[in-house]
């Protein structure tokens, strides 16, 4: 990732409009906030209406394919509402976020005593089971665990094990699996003249923390940064960071220990990863890809892995919601800003707005809500840069809404961060949370409830405001076709506020004038 960012651009301000999965995976794939598309929490279906970067790259003549994880629901109900069959070519794509799918697996084989987490076949378990992995599930039994002396598995659910090695041969886990797939897709369409897009999702780094030899043991605890919290964080906390951080995931990870052994085995999951994008982008070099390729490396979101007293991901602190995003344009406008730095506000919603003037359209900003990152790549002037980024968080599935006494309605967080403040309103009745993130970067002190403070946190409202009122949902007129509608509907004939005819164009009149046929009143009873 180092070499490829020194031959592109790194976005060093970067935020995601969920942190979490799926919603801001739809985000990504839209090109819309999710206020606007609505799948605002896993396996929430996206609206079988919403167009995604997919079809707009075909409207420009490029094909759109899916590699690896897209963590996407689709809308059965409307799609039975619409009468659309879901084997068709249709069907299909509005099943997969749009795209034409050459290997989809989300990388979620969890079972329970409730059944599958994702009933979903396995691409990936089909792998494994082809090279004589056993029993039904070996992304679990295998790839996601270790095995004990006694042959016992050690599942990688389990914290404990994560300093295990996987119980897989390197080359078969999830992230060179999907790098084969990902060459062959490629060397398969060597063979069209047609332009693509390829979405190479990998499933990891992500939970089961754990990883397959060498890279079990590449980093120890000595290796690992400090963990960024504080006590004064759980003093008169705001109701929904406590709920969190008070949560069993935020529990765990806190405990004395646990980063010790999942810090370092997420730091081998992203070394693996970062090794397997070289063999990517090595036999790109060497079948001349890398020469007409736009090369996008970003995530869906971050890892607490213990800051702030948390796990997983959720709210909006910068280890959480702050992405990195690397672009490589390979054509020669972009020479002029190789190796740079962008420290713009940055959302993940552009990259919809990017893809598409890169493959030669124009952006349909009356869907897309992201705006083209192209001009920093070309050093272009830039207007009306926006001055704050929005993110959003819907936790009315979880049990800290239920912890807290919330309707699903109320259980709602928004992010408003610019350069120096990000501020969080939560719906429910709570205060806001505030940090000035140029005096505390680490985010420690939450200037929420501080009355020295009000002028910032109703500037953040009234932003918050006039990104509410946008009109996310005139999809289907475009500003440029609005104004094209002004005035013309006397040309169609309707002539409101006429007297007299003087008002009018000779030609516009002429057609509302001539010799009746016949005269028929006085004709009536």
């Amino acid at each position: 990732m180092d070499k490829l960012a020194n031959r592109g651009v790194r976005f060093s301000r970067c935020y995601v409009q969920s942190p979490i999965c799926g919603a801001s995976r739809m985000s990504f794939y839209t090109g819309r906030y999710v206020h606007s598309h609505g799948a605002a929490w896993n396996n929430f279906p996206l609206k079988v209406g919403e167009q995604t970067l997919a079809d707009h790259l075909r409207d420009c003549g490029m094909s759109s394919w899916l590699v690896g994880k897209t963590h996407m629901a689709a809308d059965t109900h409307g799609m039975k509402r619409l009468g659309i069959n879901v084997d068709s070519v249709i069907g299909a794509r509005v099943s997969e976020c749009g795209f034409d799918v050459y290997v989809r697996d989300d990388g979620l084989q969890a079972q329970g005593p409730d059944g599958a987490y994702d009933t979903k076949l396995s691409s990936y378990n089909a792998y494994l089971k082809e090279k004589q992995y056993p029993g039904d599930n070996p992304w679990h039994d295998y790839a996601n665990s270790g095995v004990e002396d006694d042959m016992t598995i050690a599942s990688g659910w389990l914290l404990k094990h994560s300093s295990k090695p996987a119980n897989i041969r390197e080359e078969d886990s999830e992230t060179p699996w999907l790098t084969r797939e990902a060459i062959a897709f490629t060397e398969k369409m060597r063979s069209s003249d047609e332009p693509w897009h390829c979405h190479l999702s990998y499933i990891k780094p992500h939970w089961p923390y754990i990883v397959p030899e060498p890279y079990h043991n590449m980093y120890s605890a000595d290796s690992v940064l400090p963990v960024v919290r504080s006590e004064q964080e759980r003093i008169e906390a705001h109701p929904v960071y406590e709920a969190y951080f008070n949560n069993p995931i935020g529990k765990a990870i806190s405990t004395e220990g646990v980063r010790d052994v999942v810090v370092p085995a997420y730091m081998g999951l992203i070394k693996q990863c970062d090794d397997q994008l070289g063999v990517l982008f090595d036999h790109m070099e060497k079948t001349g890809l890398m020469k007409n390729t736009m090369i996008v490396v970003t995530s869906d979101h971050g890892d607490y892995l213990g800051d702030h007293w948390l796990g997983e991901k959720d709210l909006f602190h910068d280890c959480s919601v702050k992405v990195p995003l690397i672009i490589y344009d390979p054509s020669s406008d972009a020479d002029v800003t190789r190796g740079s730095v962008c420290d713009e506000l940055v959302e993940s919603i552009d990259l919809a707005a990017t893809f598409v003037e890169f493959a030669g359209g124009e952006v349909p900003d009356n869907i897309i809500e992201g705006r083209s990152l192209l001009p920093f790549l070309h050093h272009a002037p830039v207007e009306n840069w926006r001055e704050y980024a929005i993110s959003e968080f819907d936790y009315s599935a979880t049990m800290m809404a239920e912890k807290l006494g919330l309707e699903p309605r109320d259980a709602r967080l928004f992010m408003v961060a610019d350069k120096r403040w990000k501020f969080m309103h939560a719906e429910g009745g709570f205060r806001p949370m505030l940090f000035d993130m140029k005096a505390d970067p680490n985010e420690l002190d939450d200037l929420g409830d501080s009355s020295l403070h009000n002028d910032v946190i109703e500037l953040m409202y009234e932003r918050l405001g006039e990104w509410a009122r946008r009109s996310s949902q005139r999809t289907t007129k475009s500003e440029k076709a609005i104004k094209d509608m002004r005035g013309k509907s006397r040309r169609k004939g309707i002539l409101l506020g006429v007297v007299d005819g003087t008002e009018l164009d000779d030609d516009v009149l002429s057609c509302v004038q001539g010799v009746a046929q016949k005269d028929y009143t006085g004709e009536g009873q």
